[in-house]
């Protein structure tokens, strides 16, 4: 069942009902609140998802009026950090998690930020922008993938992401390798800048990335009293699957940042040595226009103007200092 067209204009992208088990079933926003003010306790596991797109000027405005949706969720909406983060904020987990967008191209402005808001019985992600990693995941609950819980539901979606995260760093590799051996083979054209550009995207993604340390050891000291030991473990593991990958593209940086080093010297090389070729050029071509600077003056009192031999004896001066300039610049050259 597809949600009805209110539900659209309030910015929801797609909603899920959850039961432990059994897989999500599709259901809109008018579905969702009847669901959650319905009285009585409710099974373990049993949650609704619920995923919005802020550019919808709505969406923000009905989540605060609808939803039990703690503030610090819409705080992390509008502060200027956007490190990726999971926090426990009044027994609820509030997670920023940074991702790139649906068409990635390796451009630093194509990593974006996913909002996520986990309760006992309740899950709301809300994004800018197209995301990948959030439509895996919409895609694997579609094919009818089952979680266990709210939270086995985020662990999934850091894995997801920490998957996405490993392709482009896949691909980045590809990418560098191709480039290293077209620096063995000489091909310098336009690899500079092609470095450069998977540098600045891979910088940004390690700092944007890489959980904040701090905040996930207070989260796994510290967890709600509603998340099992088996989910927290869970978690744990999603991010420690997450910290590896991110090490990964920390050592490719690095690759990279060799690779430019090793170009720039020989562009540097390669430089000096058309500098040196110019320098000899112009050090062997100036006796000859010396001399013929100075024989060709239109001023009285020109040597060997008569004599039978003076032109041979003016090449054979020139000659001789060409062949003495020439034999200094290759010393300089050796030294």
């Amino acid at each position: 069942m597809k949600p009805p067209h209110s539900a659209s204009r309030n910015g929801l992208i797609c909603g899920y009902r959850f039961e432990a088990g059994t897989r999500g079933q599709e259901l809109g926003l008018d579905e969702a609140l009847e669901w959650l003010a319905a009285p009585g306790p409710r099974a373990p596991g049993e949650f609704v998802w619920l995923h919005f797109k802020l550019s919808d000027a709505a969406a923000e405005t009905w989540i605060r009026k609808h939803l039990p949706v703690v503030p610090e969720f819409f705080e992390a909406l509008h502060e200027g950090s956007r490190s990726t983060r999971i926090e426990d904020a009044d027994d609820t987990l509030v997670a920023v998690v940074n991702d790139v967008s649906y068409e990635f191209s390796f451009d630093p402005s194509d990593i974006e930020t996913l909002w996520v808001h986990v309760g006992p019985h309740l899950a709301v992600t809300a994004r800018l922008h197209p995301l990948r990693t959030i439509d895996v995941l919409r895609q694997s609950v579609r094919e009818g993938h089952v979680f266990g819980s709210s939270v086995a539901f985020l662990n999934r979606l850091m894995h997801d992401q920490g998957d996405v995260l490993l392709r482009i760093v896949r691909k980045a590799t590809l990418q560098v390798d191709h480039v290293e051996d077209q620096l063995l083979l000489g091909r310098l054209q336009r690899k500079r800048a092609e470095l450069g550009q998977l540098r600045r995207v891979l910088v940004r993604l390690q700092r944007l990335l890489a959980p904040e340390p701090g905040a996930l050891f207070r989260l796994l000291r510290r967890p709600p009293p509603w998340i099992t030991p088996e989910d927290l473990e869970e978690l744990r593991q999603a991010t420690e699957e997450f910290s590896l990958v991110i090490r990964d593209a920390a050592e490719l940086q690095e690759r990279i940042r060799l690779l430019q080093e090793e170009i720039e010297a020989q562009v540097g090389e390669q430089t000096n040595r058309s500098v040196f070729t110019l320098t000899m050029v112009t050090v062997l071509a100036l006796p000859i226009n010396l001399v013929a600077g100075l024989l060709g003056m239109n001023v009285g009192g020109i040597p060997l103007a008569d004599h039978p031999h003076g032109f041979a004896v003016i090449v054979g001066i020139v000659v001789t200092f060409t062949v003495l300039a020439g034999a200094w610049a290759i010393r300089r050259r050796d030294d």
